[in-house]
């Protein structure tokens, strides 16, 4: 089925697509969670059937086709009980999409699971404390990184998911060096959750 197709389908529907890998969730008990996308849309595949030998192959635009159902997870448009193939074909890696001036509006939606960046984002005080971010789990630093950043007046609660970037990428780490009042442009996966809600794979500060 299409991309329209797809977003037209009724949660819970079968579905079936052709996409493009484009980053993963690390592999756990032959499952991955995968970010797809093609040329008109993108997809959140949730715990896909996959052998830890293939989810080393779904990276850098691979070709695939996935059946599943339709599904809501939280607010998130997800596709479960999926499982795959390979298909032959050039790869394809979506370009980020600047949504910067869609925040705020019913426009965003329509970039669900899309790779997006958003630019020039205030740093705020993540709580009272007036810490720029908290640990999901301050002492392992093994789980998801929040923080909170703000623009037209608005805030956003944020995260740098642990299985898709941990403690030794560059994203988590520019988070955790983060100043409140800062000025970020982020670039990462738009989710939702309670509205638009971030996958933050790189974050920049520009001033």
């Amino acid at each position: 089925m299409s991309y329209a197709e797809f977003v037209a389908a009724d949660i819970d529907d079968p579905v079936s697509v052709i996409c493009y890998a484009q980053a993963h969730q690390s592999w756990w008990k032959d499952k991955v969670t995968v970010y797809a996308a093609d040329e008109n849309g993108a997809y959140f595949i949730s715990d896909m059937a996959c052998s830890e030998k293939d989810a080393a192959k779904l990276t850098d635009g691979q070709k695939i086709m996935v059946n599943g159902n339709k599904a809501m997870q939280d607010d998130e448009i997800a596709i479960v009980d999926a499982t795959f193939e390979f298909l032959d074909g050039d790869p394809y890696v979506a370009e980020p999409v600047d949504v910067t001036g869609q925040l705020g509006t019913d426009a965003l939606i329509d970039n669900q699971n899309r790779l997006v960046t958003l630019k020039g984002m205030t740093v705020e005080s993540y709580d009272e404390d007036g810490a720029a971010f908290r640990y999901k789990d301050p002492d392992g630093k093994t789980d998801d990184l929040y923080f909170k950043v703000s623009r037209d007046g608005k805030t956003y609660e944020f995260c740098v998911p642990f299985y898709l970037c941990g403690e030794d990428t560059p994203v988590y780490q520019a988070v955790e060096a983060l100043n409140v009042g800062q000025v970020v442009d982020l670039e990462g996966f738009l989710c939702w959750k309670d509205g638009a809600y971030l996958h933050t794979t790189d974050l920049k500060v520009v001033e």
